[in-house]
């Protein structure tokens, strides 16, 4: 009992210890914003990376997320509403939650964990602490680009995954349930506001933050080697997604 007591205080102690060197990161990142100016070159090589490169991928996962949305709301409307309402329903789930959601775990496990692998390799092999001895900061050099151009790249990614998986909705909705496209554009038009897609885009913007300063976080504090390493990109993974979810319950009680 008394060893079970201590463990449970223990990992407390160190959730509190590690949640504020998270916090103190964030706050170097912050103070370092300004040296993005001088460092813009590989700030625009990292928004290609986190954003351009992740297009392909963020699509491929909209397209899908549209139809099967359209599919699950036409179940749900069965019986209840006319399907002239699934635009509409699609629509609004799609920009508010789908988009953001799908497209910020589909982030950190393509960036999030890169970044971790990335700085754990380097924090491995000694290179950051070269820099350290070079007088380089390694939270203005390699933190600070990889932070802002998470917040920058994501509205645009979720944006583009929106539009697609609307889309996506549209072709289920035309092909295999016979709603019209002015039906359904018409639907997406009317309950439109422009709320819903500002509230999905910060929700973007703070996952893609939360991804970013997470992987770096983590691969600053990579040890052990090749093992270590891979043991930072699952661990950033895994609390990057689960951070997400915890956040976007918090944002949806906070904003509605």
């Amino acid at each position: 009992m008394v060893k079970s007591i201590q463990k449970i205080g223990k990992k407390t102690l160190d959730f509190f210890q590690e949640s504020g060197q998270v916090f103190k990161l964030l706050t170097s990142i912050i103070k370092f914003s300004p040296s993005l100016i001088k460092n813009r070159k590989n700030f625009f090589y990292q928004m290609e990376h986190i954003g351009v490169n992740s297009i392909p991928l963020v699509l491929i996962i909209a397209i899908f997320t549209g139809a099967v949305s359209a599919w699950q709301a036409a179940y749900q409307l069965k019986g209840i509403a006319p399907l002239s309402f699934l635009g509409t329903a699609t629509s609004r789930a799609i920009i508010t939650e789908l988009g953001p959601v799908l497209t910020a775990i589909v982030i950190a496990g393509r960036v999030g964990a890169s970044i971790a692998a990335e700085l754990g390799s380097m924090k491995v092999t000694e290179q950051i602490d070269a820099l350290d001895t070079m007088g380089i900061s390694p939270v203005r050099f390699l933190a600070t680009p990889r932070f802002f151009a998470a917040i920058i790249m994501m509205p645009i990614l979720v944006t583009f995954a929106n539009a697609i998986a609307i889309v996506g909705a549209y072709f289920i909705s035309n092909f295999f349930l016979g709603v019209s496209y002015s039906v359904f554009f018409e639907s997406v038009r009317r309950y439109f506001e422009l709320s819903d897609l500002f509230f999905g885009l910060i929700k973007g913007m703070i996952f893609g933050g939360v991804t970013a300063l997470l992987g770096c976080h983590i691969g600053f504090k990579t040890e052990g080697g090749a093992e270590g390493v891979g043991l930072s990109t699952i661990r950033s993974f895994v609390l990057s997604s689960a951070l997400i979810l915890i956040l976007d319950y918090i944002l949806w009680t906070l904003l509605f």
